[in-house]
């Protein structure tokens, strides 16, 4: 164990020292009530030619789509629609959408959703500048390292962040091993933050969704060893921004006043990890995803205050910092700490999130922990570094 943190350190003291000298930015955004209505004017500004608009079947259904499309139809841009992105989406939905990107002739990508379109339409673009790589050669960090097509991202969630990420994950289809496209290159160029597209979110997916924007700042901060100020400001932000407003929107979704700050929120945290990285909660969440199909925002959800209480006393200042913007108060670190863990865990209760998770399965267990290992040892720079002892504790911890 002692080799394999040196191991762990030396790598991530290099990446320090690389991510001084790579692009990593927000993109240019706009926000508020009808701010959709703004897309056709970017797309034409910026010569976007023939556009792929990547969604869900769900958006579709809901007229969401339709609205989009609308406004490309009466402002006569030319599109191309895939609508077949999954929940955790797949490198087969990637291949599919590619294909129609390319027949079609597209030159940019419009995608309208979570994470899951987000991501799939950042994978599309990874293909489209090496058509002749899949998207298990895509994987890893640095490997496209190309100037991508044109991407608008559009969420229809408060959560996922992707829409300001360098990250595009996705599940092999054949494997169902989650690993994701990491380059900086994959960050939208531009985001379109309409409250009115998250109106109608159930309940339960406003809980979740909104939960793994917490997930995301949350473990950026308490990771800190990238981190310049700028990200944990904006960590912090999104902290307090979902503090006050995720419990609100989950009871009243035509509150735009919450959903609004729910949005921007989820783009703080997301710009927070794009640097600071994500931890074991994200590492083991995303095993869960490809083997049983959870949604990422529920796993991150259920598994972010196991984590930070099996952590200890080493991230206890910077949940107490967190804890501060949040108006908790404390006789020392240690107590403002776990009113922390113990707020996420009360806000999971009344939303009727789950403490703990059902679906491990016995043989699944020793899968799980070298997939989490992969991921996140030695690129995530966890303030407590976790073999498979102490994964393998950490899951029986959270099963029932």
């Amino acid at each position: 164990m002692v080799l394999s943190r040196l191991g762990c350190s030396t790598v991530q003291l290099g990446i320090k020292v690389i991510d001084y000298f790579l692009g990593y930015r927000l993109p240019e955004y706009t926000f508020g009530k009808g701010a959709l209505e703004k897309l056709p004017q970017i797309l034409k500004e910026k010569d976007a030619g023939k556009v792929l608009v990547v969604t869900e079947a769900g958006l579709v259904e809901l007229g969401f789509a339709k609205k989009l499309t609308d406004l490309l139809d009466e402002a006569g841009i030319e599109y191309a629609l895939y609508s077949g992105a999954e929940k955790n989406p797949t490198s087969n939905n990637v291949e599919d959408a590619f294909k129609i990107y390319r027949e079609n002739g597209c030159r940019s990508v419009v995608a309208l959703g979570g994470g899951s379109p987000m991501d799939c339409a950042k994978a599309v673009c990874a293909r489209a500048v090496h058509p002749h790589l899949s998207v298990r050669h895509l994987q890893g960090i640095l490997r496209v390292h190309k100037r991508i097509p044109l991407i608008v991202a559009i969420p229809t969630t408060s959560g996922t962040g992707s829409e300001t990420t360098v990250a595009a994950v996705i599940t092999d289809s054949k494997t169902r091993r989650k690993a994701a496209i990491n380059d900086p290159v994959l960050i939208p160029r531009y985001a379109i933050l309409d409250p009115e597209l998250t109106a109608t979110l159930p309940p339960f997916i406003t809980a979740t969704t909104g939960m793994d924007a917490l997930s995301h700042a949350v473990e950026s901060y308490t990771n800190h060893m990238y981190n310049t100020k700028t990200e944990d400001i904006l960590a912090k932000k999104a902290v307090q921004l979902i503090h006050d407003n995720l419990y609100k929107a989950y009871l009243d979704g035509s509150d735009m006043t919450a959903r609004e700050n729910m949005q921007i929120a989820a783009l703080y945290a997301g710009r927070a990890f794009t640097r600071g990285c994500v931890g074991y909660v994200h590492a083991v969440g995303h095993t869960l995803g490809g083997l049983y199909g959870v949604p990422h925002g529920l796993a991150m959800a259920i598994l972010l205050p196991h984590v930070m209480r099996a952590f200890g006393p080493v991230v206890h200042k910077r949940l107490a910092e967190l804890a501060t913007v949040c108006g908790m108060t404390g006789e020392n670190d240690a107590e403002k700490a776990e009113k922390f863990i113990s707020w996420i865990e009360e806000m999971n209760r009344k939303m009727g999130i789950p403490e703990y998770l059902d679906m491990i399965k016995d043989e699944d267990v020793e899968q799980i922990i070298t997939w989490a290992m992969r991921e996140a040892n030695p690129l995530y720079p966890t303030p407590v570094l976790w073999g498979r002892k102490e994964l393998r504790k950490f899951i029986a911890s959270v099963r029932r």
